[in-house]
């Protein structure tokens, strides 16, 4: 893994509380050429239904994984698998209710390229705070809208996970128009609007201090779906 964009980002992260890494950046940082996210892409399809957001009417596939990071040494230690929960003061939909979801496929957790992203995000957490260990949390995602039914990445609207550190990697996304990915500081100030359309596309976050969300999908063709592919991974103490 090269550093050349690392302190960049981290002296955003810590200044204006986000940053847009695009893919030449994330791809060079990694190690990477922009063909590894097709094949990385391959894990969405063994994602499963989100049954909570289909209560919403959101048409939404995930997996989850917990693990424990460690800042002296960049270790990687994953942790029993477990209900995800929503930190206080965080995701208004989901406080103090346990959501129970599939755990990441064992080649999911073992691919290169979310050893090393996960290895980039350690560096960035560490860079906001001088924390030892970390809790980090790690789910991809897959959103589906057709031609009467939008797609909700974020149904909460904008909001906090309750954490330290917050990323959305684009992986794919195919016939999809939409999905503006916002980020405000804490006193409503705007900060950066952006659709992620490339895959490689990483936006960054200081949880602390921002707040995010995504605007709905729909399709570009009425007659196929649309579909949106990320990875969202936290970091917090």
């Amino acid at each position: 893994m090269t550093t050349a964009y690392v302190g960049s980002a981290a002296q955003r992260l810590r200044t204006v509380g986000t940053y847009l890494m695009r893919p030449a950046e994330l791809n060079g940082t990694l190690g990477i050429d922009a063909g590894a996210w097709q094949l990385f892409g391959r894990h969405w399809n063994e994602l499963a239904p989100d049954v909570y957001a289909a209560e919403l009417g959101t048409r939404r596939l995930r997996r989850y994984g917990h693990f424990r990071f460690t800042a002296a040494d960049g270790g990687l230690e994953p942790l029993p698998h477990g209900a995800f929960v929503q930190p206080d003061n965080s995701n208004p939909l989901y406080i103090e209710r346990d959501r129970h979801f599939e755990p990441l496929t064992e080649e999911f957790v073992d691919d290169p390229v979310l050893q090393s992203l996960l290895s980039l995000l350690g560096q960035l957490a560490t860079a906001l705070d001088d924390v030892e260990r970390w809790s980090v949390k790690v789910t991809p995602f897959r959103v589906l809208a057709s031609a009467g039914d939008a797609g909700q990445p974020t149904p909460e609207g904008l909001h906090r996970d309750g954490v330290t550190l917050v990323s959305s990697l684009l992986v794919s996304r195919d016939n999809a128009v939409g999905g503006e990915s916002s980020v405000f500081s804490a006193n409503g100030r705007h900060l950066l609007s952006a659709i992620l359309e490339t895959p490689g596309t990483l936006l960054l976050g200081d949880d602390r201090k921002t707040l995010h969300g995504v605007s709905p999908i729909r399709p570009r063709d009425a007659a196929r779906p649309a579909r949106r592919d990320v990875l969202v991974i936290t970091f917090a103490p």
